[in-house]
């Protein structure tokens, strides 16, 4: 099922942007139409009734004179030509019924019913009724005066006219309204058009640039709210820029400096072959066995400087020891500081300090710095390696060889930098190891003078929670 999941969500297209306004615009537009159309209705409803009503309760009013008491008994003196008059409608049927309290109807159309009809002296009653099937509305009212028992007048009629009216409201009151919601969605979905234009057009510029293209595009013609895309794409463009040159750069050098060990090589190599006894041959043998060494260790900087390149979020962070971290680098190095009889010291409280960061950098990191204080320090001299946590966590690496001049101090962490007339087979790469990789982490890199005179390299970090 999940399977089946993924590969539907894999297939699915993408949603358009274009279609997800236009719903959000119009369906709102249509929900206000379809109530305001309802609201129409009801309201207009109420007064069709009301009007078709009140003619009603005139038409019984027109009866109360018909109606009249000779000899003590009540009588209605309606005459044929006026009965026309009153029931002539050519739309609706109408219905009317004059009776009294005791002598029951008087005139007028005895299957009207009105025995369910709760007449109120002060007020006509209006009610629904049905006749032959067909719905009516009907207005009862007290006839008004002095007789000898109480009189009702019941008019009643069809209800053809009054939905005719509302039809024709409805009518005259929706076309419009469907007219308006037409002309609002073609304005909303230009509207949308035009927005949407500049995202076209700057995919469209996109699309059209060589892959070498890394300029940054133009927002002349691009709104606010665009342009906040734009910027982005440009900051992404400034740095992929950013990082190839820095490649270039690197690879350019790389071949520089790896071409003149390379040359030796092939060199002694050459020389190597000349020579016909193994003891004459040894030298050359030597002197290649030293190209190679330089050649490896070049190779290896290399590949950790290019794993510490400015392209950002291929690092692996998680939550290191350094205590332990550096005290296990210093004890890997101890041999190396014994071959130049130098003495190498940790210094640091036998405590866990955690830091934020990748561990085979950190490893290179600090292998580069005891490296260079081998190198470049005082044979049987002293390397002292110092962790400490108040008032911030720092670790230091220091030496007593020659120091570097306050000068120099700007360019040693430039890529193949070397200080001229300095000792040893590097090339140039250790310190800008070191600084890339320290920027990478966000560890404050700071460059001092020891007490003897040689260099002291400090390292603050930020500490987290031993939690």
């Amino acid at each position: 099922m999940n399977k089946v999941s993924r590969r539907l969500s894999k297939n699915r297209q993408p949603s358009s942007l274009k279609t997800a306004i236009a719903y959000r615009l119009i369906i709102p537009v249509m929900i206000f139409i379809i109530l305001e159309t309802a609201l129409s209705y009801f309201v207009t409803l109420h007064y069709v009734e009301k009007t078709y009503d009140r003619w009603l309760l005139d038409s019984a009013r027109s009866l109360v004179q018909e109606v009249k008491v000779i000899n003590n008994k009540v009588s209605v003196n309606l005459s044929a030509t006026a009965l026309e008059i009153f029931k002539w409608d050519d739309i609706d049927t109408t219905f009317f019924k004059i009776n009294a309290e005791k002598s029951g109807g008087l005139a007028g159309d005895l299957m009207l019913s009105t025995t369910s009809v709760p007449i109120n002296v002060d007020q006509p009653v209006y009610s629904n009724a049905i006749i032959d099937d067909e719905e009516i509305r009907m207005v009862s009212l007290q006839v008004p005066g002095t007789f000898p028992e109480k009189v009702y007048i019941h008019v009643a009629e069809t209800l053809n006219k009054r939905q005719d009216m509302m039809v024709d409201i409805l009518l005259a009151d929706l076309i419009p309204q469907i007219l308006l919601m037409l002309l609002i969605s073609l304005l909303l979905i230009e509207g949308i058009n035009h927005g949407l234009a500049p995202l076209h057009k700057l995919a469209d510029d996109i699309s059209q640039r060589s892959p070498s293209d890394l300029s940054p595009i133009p927002e002349s013609y691009v709104f606010a709210e665009v342009k906040t895309l734009t910027d982005t794409i440009n900051n992404l463009l400034g740095k992929l820029s950013a990082a190839i040159v820095s490649q270039q750069s690197f690879i350019a050098n790389a071949a520089h400096q790896l071409r003149t060990p390379l040359a030796g090589l092939k060199l002694q190599a050459e020389r190597a072959q000349r020579e016909e006894n193994i003891l004459t041959m040894r030298p050359a043998l030597s002197q290649i066995q030293n190209s190679a060494d330089r050649v490896s260790h070049m190779i290896t900087q290399l590949l950790a400087l290019a794993r510490s390149g400015p392209i950002e979020g291929s690092h692996q962070m998680e939550k290191i020891d350094l205590y332990h971290l550096a005290k296990m680098i210093c004890i890997e190095w101890i041999p190396k500081a014994l071959e130049k009889d130098m003495e190498m010291s940790f210094d640091a409280a036998d405590q866990s300090h955690f830091v934020n960061g990748d561990k085979v950098l950190l490893t290179e990191l600090l292998a580069n710095l005891l490296d260079n204080a081998i190198a470049y320090g005082h044979k049987q001299g002293n390397i002292h390696v110092k962790l400490t946590s108040q008032p911030i966590l720092c670790l230091s690496i220091e030496d007593d060889g020659p120091g570097i001049q306050d000068f120099e101090r700007d360019k040693i962490f430039e890529r193949f930098y070397r200080i001229p007339g300095s000792s040893g087979d590097g090339c140039g790469l250790g310190l800008a190891i070191v600084k890339e990789i320290a920027d990478l982490h966000q560890v404050k890199l700071l460059l001092l003078s020891s007490n003897s005179g040689g260099t002291r390299i400090d390292l603050q970090f930020e500490e987290l929670d031993n939690n």
